[in-house]
């Protein structure tokens, strides 16, 4: 569908403060009124700089001077160099069943491909998504749940036993923590084990394993911190080799205020598993973030449908399934 007369789409101009970030903003928080939503400071770091600082671009529609919605495109560097991702396209209520959602698409596929990329991926929730996505030529790529936590519920008297119980299985390991950036000297294990997550099942969905680096794991944290979070992250050792073993992440924005936190990657490296060692991660850590963290009353988790072993660990913490998330790609 052509850009109707009456819009503009116009590339976001970071630097100019002109209000239409917080504008765009605004819309982005209406897209999930069940989960956490971004901080203005959170979503402008997001949009600008994506997770790890992979090149992203945004476009808003404007209509009557007014931001309708907006689109966030990102296109990896690293890895994944045939595909841009669809991080966000959105328009606001009153300006739906106008186009602008198909002219925001089709600035997204025109955009993929002046960029050598061969597939669109973005994700939605609710009928509403999956409808538009369908309609548009899109396929499922993956399934993912989303769970939360009710900390207020948690038996903590429950948890330290399941905690000393699976750490019975574990006891050539020792587990280190800290909050915010990764020490100096933790660099490297860090990079083994966010390589690690590229284990964990993507399904249908047509991408690559993630590379990374030191570089690449400073510059998500620098952007973390940019974006006002705040890492709790704890890691598991092998106590007679030094290797590291498994590590798990949570963090919070404390600018939020909402009392919610977000359970990030949790893996175990391959030759450590058999141990419970993502079970004694999990429960410990979540301790540990609630010693520090009294305030935060939920925390969501996302993981793909078919990852039945940590949904199992998930759902044995007390998580509860919350809603169903899509991940789609469309062959531009």
């Amino acid at each position: 569908m052509g850009l109707a007369w009456w819009m503009q789409l116009e590339q976001v101009d970071f630097d100019a403060d002109d209000g239409r970030v917080a504008a765009f903003h605004e819309i982005h928080r209406l897209i999930d009124e069940a989960g956490p939503r971004m901080t203005l400071r959170h979503f402008t770091s997001f949009i600008r700089y994506s997770w790890s600082g992979d090149r992203a671009e945004s476009y808003l529609a404007i209509e009557d001077g007014e931001v309708a919605g907006g689109l966030v495109l990102e296109f990896p560097d690293y890895d994944n160099t045939h595909a841009a991702m669809l991080r966000v396209l959105a328009v606001a209520p009153p300006h739906r069943r106008r186009g602008i959602g198909d002219a925001l698409l089709q600035r997204a596929i025109e955009r993929a491909r002046a960029e050598g990329r061969r597939l669109l991926i973005g994700e939605s929730d609710g009928a509403e998504g999956e409808a538009f996505a369908k309609a548009r030529g899109f396929e499922l790529g993956i399934t993912s749940a989303r769970r939360v936590l009710d900390v207020g519920a948690v038996d903590w008297h429950a948890l330290e036993l399941g905690r000393a119980e699976a750490a019975r299985h574990a006891t050539a390991y020792v587990t280190e923590r800290w909050v915010g950036p990764a020490p100096k000297d933790r660099l490297d294990d860090m990079v083994v084990l966010m390589t690690t997550m590229n284990e964990a099942p993507f399904d249908d969905l047509d991408i690559e394993d993630e590379v990374w680096d030191v570089a690449r794991w400073r510059r998500h944290e620098e952007i973390n911190k940019g974006a006002g979070l705040r890492t709790y992250t704890m890691i598991a050792r092998h106590g007679e080799t030094g290797e590291p073993a498994g590590f798990t992440r949570l963090l919070m924005d404390p600018g939020a205020g909402d009392g919610w936190a977000w359970q990030a990657d949790t893996a175990v490296v391959g030759g450590h598993r058999g141990h419970r060692l993502g079970t004694v991660l999990k429960l410990a850590n979540l301790a540990w973030f609630h010693a520090c963290e009294p305030s935060v009353e939920r925390i969501v988790t996302w993981n793909a449908a078919s990852n039945s072993h940590m949904v199992g660990i998930n759902e044995a913490m007390g998580y509860r399934l919350l809603d169903l998330w899509y991940e789609w790609q469309l062959p531009v």
